[in-house]
């Protein structure tokens, strides 16, 4: 694990970032990589007031149903997983006990803006989820999301000829901002460089 260590048992990833980024459609991609990889994973919802992300990855094939779990906010995204994140917490000790054999929970944040951040008595690494379709301005923005994250994936990179974005400069100015931290440029629809995200998190978190 990191120097984070919010946890003892299996490793507490979050994955955060605006509405549409790809957060769900990259845990759904980061299951079966990962458990192609040999670790067992489990996988937290987080949404305001509905169980909708939580209920597609439980019907996605990908994952047993029963270790999928569901966090409702009731308020913005941020306060369950920095301000407060004690629900996520409950949740994430339950697969543990449910599960011992857990190598990593993904725990993914409903979609919030470029201020979203984790606390770090819940996860003990985080990476913050932007798209190409977002704009190639979103780096030099520098939000705390994206340059705080202990991994920038920059999704979508297929649209980047179809939306009039600079790939190659949107993806300087986030090494730039980022001042040598990680960034992955991914195409979650086709799969392309999900390896990339899982190599940062083999070398990072799981140490294997």
């Amino acid at each position: 694990m990191t120097g984070h260590q919010a946890s003892a048992g299996a490793a507490r990833v979050g994955i955060g970032g605006p509405v549409g980024s790809g957060k769900t459609s990259l845990v759904e991609r980061l299951i079966p990589a990962l458990s192609t990889s040999g670790f067992e994973v489990a996988v937290i919802t987080n949404d305001l007031v509905t169980r909708e992300d939580a209920e597609r990855v439980a019907r996605s094939g990908l994952i047993a149903p029963e270790r999928v779990r569901a966090v409702e906010a009731g308020a913005c995204p941020h306060t369950v997983i920095r301000e407060d994140p004690t629900l996520n917490i409950v949740a994430a000790e339950d697969l543990e006990r449910r599960f011992p054999g857990l190598d990593i929970v993904l725990i993914e944040s409903g979609g919030d803006n470029l201020a979203s951040t984790f606390s770090l008595d819940l996860v003990d690494y985080w990476m913050f989820v932007i798209d190409v379709a977002g704009g190639d301005d979103i780096p030099r923005k520098r939000g705390p999301g994206v340059v705080r994250a202990d991994l920038l994936v920059v999704n979508k990179t297929d649209l980047a000829p179809y939306v009039g974005v600079d790939l190659p400069r949107m993806l300087a100015d986030a090494h730039e901002v980022r001042e040598g931290r990680p960034v992955a440029a991914i195409d979650c629809r086709a799969g392309s460089r999900i390896e990339d995200v899982v190599e940062v998190l083999r070398m990072e978190v799981l140490f294997r």
